[in-house]
């Protein structure tokens, strides 16, 4: 009776230890893979890994299991009134201004099995894959692009380059560079000086890299690049400044010179086309006078030769008449 109450117990027990074990446990049964997800589950003792990429529940066997998310956007952005965390990029020009970018990139993870477990030896998490290898990768790639042009180049005229270069330098590795020395004109107090400038090294027109791309040997896919602000410091804000107020006074100027030279051209012009129509208007009545004296002239012949046609006629008239009284005369005369 005695052995058969402990047996019991025993039972009992072993009972009540394998429900805790099921309940402590049951998470690790199985483990639901989302649509949007990649799951790596680690089995215990044996640590064999095992890649799942199709939505629904699988066997986790008590094992571990890591998400990751198959695509995202990463993004890098200066502090916010909500968090205060300031994530921007710090990079710095050939002139020695500085600045800290903001933006975000898609990111799209491999899916195929390889991969992903090279992936995840290497980082283990959803999180170390974004802070320790894209955001690693953007650090240098903003950091080797600042060198390429100056602070009031990437302000205006290589802003896009400014985009490109990190762009491309993130997707397939960073530029060989070399930098020269040459001579410029400064752009507000006109003196020449001095310039260190940092160029990419090109073989058939195709840009040298100085290493592999990590994110290339991954096999992950940066695209869709965007570049929200660029916050300089203020010594470089008050440069910018400046250089835009002496290009738009240097703009102003040529548009005042051409407006001169136009106003010169239209006053020209103008002046000819009144010579040309004081010219013809003279012209006009010069004919008009002309045309006048003509006419008088002309009325002039026309009373001139009724003058004489009257003259004839009275001649003739009187002529007429003498010969009559004539022959009246020697009819009278026995």
């Amino acid at each position: 009776m005695k052995n058969l109450n402990l047996k019991k117990v025993l039972f009992l027990a072993i009972g009540i230890i394998g429900l805790v074990f099921l309940i402590g446990y049951a998470g690790s049964i199985g483990e639901e893979v989302k649509a949007g997800e990649i799951v790596v589950i680690q089995k215990p003792v044996s640590g064999e890994l095992s890649v799942h990429t199709k939505p629904g529940w699988v066997w986790q066997h008590f094992g571990i299991a890591t998400h990751y998310k198959k695509s995202f956007q990463f993004w890098f952005t200066k502090p916010t009134e909500k968090d205060g965390v300031d994530n921007s990029i710090k990079v710095r020009f050939n002139d020695g201004g500085y600045a800290n970018i903001s933006g975000s990139v898609r990111v799209d993870l491999p899916l195929d099995q390889v991969a992903i477990l090279n992936l995840h030896t290497k980082f283990g998490s959803q999180e170390a894959i974004e802070h320790q290898l894209v955001k690693t990768v953007l650090e240098k790639s903003i950091y080797m692009t600042g060198p390429l042009m100056s602070s009031a180049e990437s302000y205006a005229e290589k802003r896009n380059s400014l985009l490109s270069y990190i762009e491309d330098q993130a997707t397939q590795a960073v530029y060989k560079t070399v930098t020269k020395t040459i001579k410029t004109i400064d752009p507000i107090s006109g003196a020449e000086k001095t310039t260190s400038v940092v160029e990419i090294v090109v073989n058939n027109n195709m840009p040298q890299r100085q290493e592999k791309s990590p994110i290339s040997e991954t096999h992950i896919k940066l695209s869709g690049l965007a570049l929200n602000s660029i916050d300089y410091d203020a010594t470089v804000e008050k440069q910018i400044s400046a250089q835009q107020q002496a290009v738009m006074q240097v703009q102003t100027a040529i548009a005042n010179s051409k407006r001169a030279e136009q106003d010169a051209l239209t006053a020209a012009k103008q002046g000819e086309a009144s010579a040309a129509k004081a010219k013809w208007d003279q012209e006009v009545i010069k004919a008009k006078v002309l045309t006048e004296a003509q006419q008088e002239l002309e009325k002039q012949k026309l009373a001139t030769q009724q003058a004489v046609l009257y003259k004839q006629q009275l001649i003739l008239e009187g002529e007429g008449e003498a010969t009559k009284q004539k022959l009246i005369m020697k009819r009278m005369v026995p």
